[in-house]
């Protein structure tokens, strides 16, 4: 009885975890290590149901944190070291992943002679020695690899180019095949099938995600009335990210297509990376893996880390899976350290919220979060295993925080509902409402089909640089 307690208080946690933090742009450089590794950094996570009868299962799991859209001369691109995984469980069972979604990037590189280049840099296109290195001939593809309850392996999706950056018009028409705009038609010629019915993308997009970072990380500085020069800003407007995008048969996990609600119709859902435990720097300035590989992020809930874990426990954190969730950190969801945080900067004086009430959102909290936010609280999930997973129940409607879509808001440019306000809301006073970043929407309209995040900003205009005069 009292280890099922301790699931349950988890799960109300890990649940709180990840309504009330709205402490970086989702999971944007959130841990000390991981903040260094940028091409391993799980930065947001989307999954849904989407379709006919929702019998299609999207998940976008994004990495690369705020990637300057001119940052050339080598862009931001997945990382061939890294290991990119997908991974849902089924129903009440976070020992053993139903399905594993295994993605490995693979850099194809051309080498040159510098002492033939010529004075025309355009007559050694396709070498190493440009300076461009859009024009140096080097290419990216990957392969998806599916890995079912049994471990068996089955490549769904080989060769794969990956989308490239957007990096201006006169590399469009130089590298760009029939001189094509980087537009929604170019970018969707890099969205290939799959074997199993479905569809994948890699590549950049513009990073989804908006919340006032600036004001957040001024000690949570957005209480007061801002306006004019001091005025809200959305912190990772103009930014990309890198998106693997995955479109899945809801058949293939379920066998035929649910339709009653409940833990056996429900997915958990969670993204994370890995690199090889051992890497050796070579003389020539090359690098040398072996060994295992070993998780160093990960990713469910939005915000999790950020808000709940204590900066000295992040990087540990993001090294276990979600079972590892309550026997490691459970004390951190039943004692949110973002309200003690808060109280001490002054900032349930300025929302006028009573001592006394204070005092009683500092502790005993996991169960009310669970219920409110692990799918719990209608009585029809009564989930006994908890941890940080994305609950998507593919019996009902997709809605936060039973999945995040991208489809369905009143507004082209906003989710659902502003993940970032529900959960600063949640976690610091306990309600679902009445805390605001004053940052409602993001930067671009979201697509209406796959890969639904927006095309990528483009480096030649649409950087964050200023005016030369």
């Amino acid at each position: 009885m009292y280890r099922n307690f301790k699931k349950a208080l988890l799960g109300t946690a890990l649940c709180a975890a990840l309504v009330p933090t709205a402490a970086a742009a989702s999971s944007h450089r959130e841990a000390p290590a991981i903040s260094t590794d940028p091409s391993a950094d799980n930065t947001d996570l989307y999954a849904w149901t989407t379709g006919t009868n929702r019998d299609k299962l999207i998940i976008l799991a994004n990495y690369i944190p705020l990637e300057e859209p001119g940052g050339g001369p080598n862009f931001n691109s997945f990382s061939d070291d890294v290991r990119y995984e997908v991974h849902i469980y089924k129903g009440d069972d976070l020992q053993n992943d139903e399905v594993v979604y295994q993605i490995d990037f693979s850099t194809q590189h051309t080498r040159g002679n510098p002492a033939g280049a010529t004075a025309n840099s355009l007559g050694v296109v396709g070498n190493g020695v440009n300076f461009f290195s859009q024009i140096a001939g080097d290419s990216q593809r990957y392969k998806v690899t599916r890995i079912n309850r049994q471990g068996r392996k089955t490549v769904i999706a080989s060769d794969v180019p990956v989308a490239p950056a957007n990096i201006g018009p006169r590399t469009d028409a130089i590298t760009h095949p029939g001189a094509a705009p980087y537009d929604d038609a170019f970018a969707a010629g890099f969205i290939l099938p799959t074997s199993e019915g479905g569809r994948v993308f890699a590549g950049p997009r513009d990073d989804g995600f908006y919340v006032d970072l600036g004001g957040i990380f001024d000690l949570a500085n957005i209480t007061a009335n801002r306006t004019g020069a001091n005025a809200a800003t959305d912190g990772v407007a103009g930014y990309n990210t890198h998106t693997i995008a995955l479109e899945i048969p809801v058949t293939t996990i379920f066998g035929s297509l649910p339709t009653t609600p409940g833990v056996n119709s429900t997915l958990g859902i969670w993204a994370s990376a890995s690199r090889r435990k051992v890497s050796v720097l070579k003389n020539n300035g090359e690098r040398e893996t072996s060994g295992p590989f070993v998780q160093v992020s990960r990713l469910g809930l939005p915000l999790v880390n950020e808000a709940i874990i204590g900066i000295q426990d992040k990087d540990r954190w993001n090294a276990v899976e979600p079972n590892q969730d309550g026997p490691k950190f459970l004390a951190y969801f039943d004692n949110p350290v973002i309200v003690r945080d808060a109280d001490v900067v002054g900032i349930y004086t300025e929302l006028g919220v009573p001592g006394a009430t204070v005092t009683t959102l500092k502790s005993g909290r996991a169960l009310s979060i669970l219920n409110t936010l692990s799918l719990n609280g209608d009585g029809s999930h009564p989930f006994t295993q908890l941890g940080d997973v994305l609950r998507v129940d593919c019996a009902l409607p997709s809605q936060f925080p039973n999945g995040r879509s991208l489809e369905g808001a009143a507004n082209p440019n906003q989710e659902q509902v502003d993940v970032t306000d529900v959960e600063l809301s949640f976690l610091l006073t306990g309600g679902l409402s009445g805390v605001s970043d004053n940052v409602n929407h993001n930067d671009k309209n979201f697509l209406t089909s796959f890969p639904y995040l927006a095309l990528p900003f483009s480096g030649f205009n649409q950087g964050h640089g200023k005016p030369a005069n």
